[in-house]
C-alpha cells in the first residue's frame, strides 16, 4: 500500500469524506453515479470502509439528502438575515450570488438533487422543504419593503423561478446576449430605488 493509499483511507474513515465524495459524484453525473463502488475508487479505499458508516446505499442517499437539506436551509437563513442591513439591498446581494456563478458545483448539485425529486418521493419530500424555507426567508425580505404577505410570496417566487431559470440557460455558449435582459429582470424584481414596486 503507497502513502497515498494510506492517506486516502484514513481520510475515508470519516463518515464526512464520504459524504463529500458522494456530493461531488451527485454533481458530476447524478444521483446514478453515486454508487459505493465509484466512492471508494475515488477514495482510494476498499468498500468495507463504506460499512462502517453507512448501512446500504439507500443510507448514504438519505444522508445525502438530509445533508444537503440542512446545509440550503442555514445557507439561505444566514444570506437573508437582515441584522440592520437594508431588505432591498440584502434581496440584491442574494440575487448576484446566484447569478454571477460563484460557486458552479453548487449549481450542479442542486440541480441533479431538483432531477433526483422527479423520481424519487424522499428526495421530493426534501426538495419542497428546501422551496419552502427558501420562499419563507425570501418572502420576508420582500414584506420589510412594505409587501403585503401574498405579494411578498408572490415576489418571493418570482425571485427563485428567476434564478434557477436563468441557471439552465446557455451563458457560457453566449454570454453577451444574456447580460442586459438578465440585469433588467433582476431591477424589475429588486429596483436600484430600493422599493418594491406596487400594484
Amino acid at each position: 500500500m503507497t502513502a497515498q493509499d494510506t492517506a486516502g483511507e484514513a481520510r475515508a474513515k470519516t463518515r464526512e469524506a464520504w459524504l463529500g465524495a458522494a456530493f461531488a459524484a451527485l454533481a458530476e453525473g447524478g444521483v446514478e453515479r453515486v454508487r459505493v463502488e465509484v466512492l471508494a475508487k475515488g477514495l482510494h479505499v476498499t468498500k468495507g470502509s463504506f460499512y462502517w458508516h453507512f448501512r446500504d446505499r439507500p443510507a448514504l442517499l438519505a444522508a445525502l439528502l438530509d445533508a444537503w437539506a440542512e446545509r440550503r436551509i442555514a445557507t439561505i437563513k444566514t444570506q437573508t438575515r437582515l441584522d440592520g442591513a437594508d431588505p432591498a439591498e440584502r434581496l440584491r446581494a442574494l440575487l448576484s450570488l446566484y447569478l454571477d456563478r460563484g460557486n458552479p458545483r453548487g449549481m450542479a448539485i442542486e440541480l441533479a438533487v431538483r432531477d433526483w425529486a422527479r423520481h424519487d418521493t424522499r428526495a421530493a419530500a426534501t426538495v419542497a422543504a428546501v422551496d419552502r424555507e427558501r420562499l419563507a426567508c425570501v418572502s420576508e425580505l420582500f414584506a420589510a419593503l412594505g409587501l403585503s404577505p401574498a405579494e411578498a410570496y408572490a415576489r418571493a417566487h418570482l425571485f427563485y423561478a428567476f434564478v434557477f431559470g436563468d441557471s439552465l440557460l446557455r451563458h457560457d455558449q453566449a454570454a453577451a446576449p444574456f447580460d442586459a435582459p438578465r440585469d433588467l429582470c433582476a431591477r424589475l424584481l429588486v429596483p436600484d430605488g430600493g422599493e418594491a414596486p406596487r400594484r
